[in-house]
């Protein structure tokens, strides 16, 4: 399949200084094979007119856990342990496998509407998970979420054994799947040993949650005097590549761990500011060199997926929290929001910009909108003023996803039908 997307604004997001340019992108099959001038004699089997619209590299949302679509409003304002004890945990016990595949496919479809092309997800059921995203088209890191310790919970590393023998690689290459034990304050010392092992011997990255609650971090201060991240470090977590969730409460010690190990931080500001867990030093971060991946958490803690929200935010609250006006500028909370992701996932040899030869996953912006005129700065304008609204067409590994707002690789009525019942089923399935 040949696609020609023609007369069009192009941020490339490999070099700030480039701007943005204009002209055309061709695509043969799974691969952008040209940006500006076309190759002779390239023909299009499908031509996108991309005439006030930018194009540009599709958004990675680096941390989430889709399914939890089915449990958006359920339960807010609550700090987090109570949340998770009391609410979310009892809850997710009456889950069935179809919950969670239409859970996934919801999000999905927020996901494609709000311009992102890959996520990272740590959930159970996975195996629903990966066929979601088989069929929707999209990108994803998958990791089976475990809780265990010493002498129990040991089978979820054997299904992660498994999940990750039947699915990495899968789906036409799109799915990468990797290891999770949960948290520090969910798994036990010798469970995360486990963990890690396995992730050593399928050659996978870890997913874990650190340091997202004082209250977290406090715990592991007065019953192991040290900090999540230096127990981390200390069981060998960090041996292995690791994507570190959230890192709001760190102590000067854990940034430098962060750093010397190339662990990436997955942000998430709109998740740490409703459960008011605080605001990660992501300024900081940057500076000591530490790659930072944004992330939406999932859709009973934010209440969205909406990665354009979350661009929006890491820029407006680190400048607050700084009183810095020049923190996290425009152009940085791109790249953390593409790059910065692709890097994270260890997939940034094929997305996360938009080059020749990297996979075409990639989102037009409909620039005829009132809120986005002028234009003075295209960047300034992604970040400050556009809205996941504006995403008017999505590709993904080659393959057109949405084009002019209308999703086109599954039935999204349908979806949204059947996810509404399946969550109002499962609401009276566990309040009984």
């Amino acid at each position: 399949m040949r696609i020609l997307i023609r007369d069009t604004a192009i941020l490339r997001m490999v070099d700030q200084a480039e701007g943005v340019l204009y002209g055309d992108i061709a695509i043969e099959d799974d691969k952008i094979v040209a940006i500006g001038k076309m190759p002779e004699g390239f023909k299009a089997d499908h031509v996108i007119d991309g005439k006030k619209q930018l194009a540009m590299p599709g958004l990675i949302n680096a941390h989430t856990h889709m399914a939890m679509s089915l449990m958006r409003n359920y339960a807010d304002d609550l700090p987090l342990m109570t949340w998770l004890s009391e609410k979310i945990w009892p809850i997710e016990a009456g889950l069935t496998p179809d919950d969670v595949y239409l859970g996934t496919m919801l999000s999905i479809a927020e996901m494609i509407r709000t311009g992102c092309t890959t996520f990272n997800d740590m959930y159970f059921e996975m195996e629903e998970v990966a066929k979601a995203v088989e069929i929707s088209g999209v990108r994803a890191n998958l990791s089976r979420g475990m809780i265990g310790n010493d002498t129990e919970g040991l089978e979820k590393l054997e299904n992660s054994r498994a999940f990750h023998k039947a699915w990495n690689g899968k789906a036409d290459g799109r799915i990468v799947v990797d290891i999770a034990p949960h948290a520090p304050y969910t798994c036990s010392d010798g469970f995360i040993k486990k963990a890690v092992e396995l992730s050593k011997d399928l050659n996978t990255q870890i997913h874990i949650h650190l340091s997202e609650s004082l209250f977290e971090v406090n715990e592991s201060l007065e019953k192991y005097g040290v900090t999540p991240i230096k127990k981390m470090e200390d069981l060998g977590v960090f041996d292995v590549k690791t994507g570190a969730a959230h890192c709001v409460h760190l102590q000067d010690e854990d940034f430098e761990i962060l750093k010397k190990h190339g662990v990436s931080v997955l942000y998430n500001p709109s998740s740490n500011l409703k459960l008011g867990n605080g605001f990660a030093k992501v300024n900081k971060m940057i500076g000591m060199g530490i790659n930072v991946a944004l992330g939406t958490d999932g859709s009973s803690s934010n209440n969205n997926i909406n990665m354009f929200e979350e661009m929006h935010l890491c820029a407006l609250v680190n400048k607050g929290v700084e009183g810095d006006p020049t923190a996290i500028p425009a152009y940085k909370a791109l790249e953390i929001a593409t790059m910065g992701g692709a890097k994270a996932l260890g997939i940034d040899s094929e997305v996360g910009t938009l080059e020749v030869g990297k996979k075409a996953d990639l989102i037009l912006i409909d620039l005829n909108k009132p809120h986005l005129i002028p234009q003075y700065d295209l960047v300034a304008m992604l970040v400050y003023s556009a809205a996941a609204s504006d995403v008017k067409t999505v590709l993904c590994n080659g393959k057109v996803l949405m084009q002019d707002y209308e999703i086109k690789s599954f039935d999204e009525k349908l979806i949204l039908a059947m996810a509404d019942e399946a969550a109002h089923n499962l609401v009276k399935r566990t309040q009984k």
